[in-house]
């Protein structure tokens, strides 16, 4: 389970991935062995070397850059919005990207459209909830999560003409009351960003979080089983695992 933002070759956030870099660590992965499938096929089970490749935000550059190189590698990918941007011209902003407004990487931040979100379904991409405006779903009262889980999928479903299936937190964080209202709110399947193996529950499904610069040998290490297990978390430096915190808690 990947998790990736923007797509870009000029944009320095830690949320942005060169396409060079993209394409190197799938095909890497691809040459392993491992097939393509979407984030809900992965939680429901199978055998095998199995990848799902998802980006939280919808970026308008996921299109761009991210589509054509999964195209060529075979590879489904699966896109988590959060529905109050989409179809806007205005940049999306929240906290961790905020900083980058006004900017010469604003239009960096622009989500999708329904129509591409509509396109990259029909090409066998899963389309998710990422909330409606991309809050931390924890710090929250319990009375305001139903018109951050619900309402995205109402919207998802209705603009794909399918039932919205799955969600992604925003900033991998959640809480008991979050996982209970996401229960409530009809998903099968939600994600997290711990980067360990799966759990029992589909409602707290790890993934391993990929940043901008990711160095070959760091990505190889983060996909490893015995690293996803946490038999190699000790072998980081701890000034690694805190950059790792402060990228995941900026990038959302």
């Amino acid at each position: 389970m990947l998790c990736y933002h923007a797509v870009s070759e000029t944009w320095p956030a830690d949320l942005s991935t060169t396409p060079e870099a993209i394409e190197e660590q799938l095909t890497t992965l691809v040459g392993r062995g491992y097939r393509g499938v979407t984030f809900s096929e992965a939680v429901e089970g199978g055998t095998g070397r199995r990848v799902a490749v998802t980006f939280d935000d919808a970026y308008r550059s996921v299109l761009e850059f991210a589509l054509p190189i999964l195209d060529r590698l075979g590879l489904p990918g699966i896109v988590f919005v959060p529905t109050a941007h989409v179809d806007s011209e205005a940049p999306m902003a929240w906290a961790g990207i905020d900083r980058w407004l006004g900017g010469p990487h604003e239009q960096e931040m622009l989500c999708m459209s329904r129509e591409q979100l509509r396109d990259l379904d029909r090409r066998g991409w899963e389309i998710g909830a990422h909330t409606h405006t991309h809050p931390r779903l924890s710090q929250l009262a319990e009375a305001e999560l139903p018109g951050e889980l619900e309402l995205p999928r109402r919207l998802l479903t209705d603009w794909l003409g399918k039932p919205c299936r799955s969600l992604a937190y925003p900033y991998g964080d959640f809480s008991p009351a979050v996982v209970a209202a996401t229960r409530a709110a009809g998903y099968s399947s939600a994600a997290t960003l711990t980067g360990s193996l799966p759990t029992s529950d589909p409602l707290l499904w790890p993934r391993v979080g990929v940043y901008n610069g990711e160095a070959g040998w760091r990505f190889r290490l983060k996909v490893a089983p015995l690293a996803r297990k946490g038999g190699l978390a000790g072998l980081r430096h701890p000034l690694t695992a805190l950059r790792e915190r402060r990228r995941q808690t900026a990038s959302g």
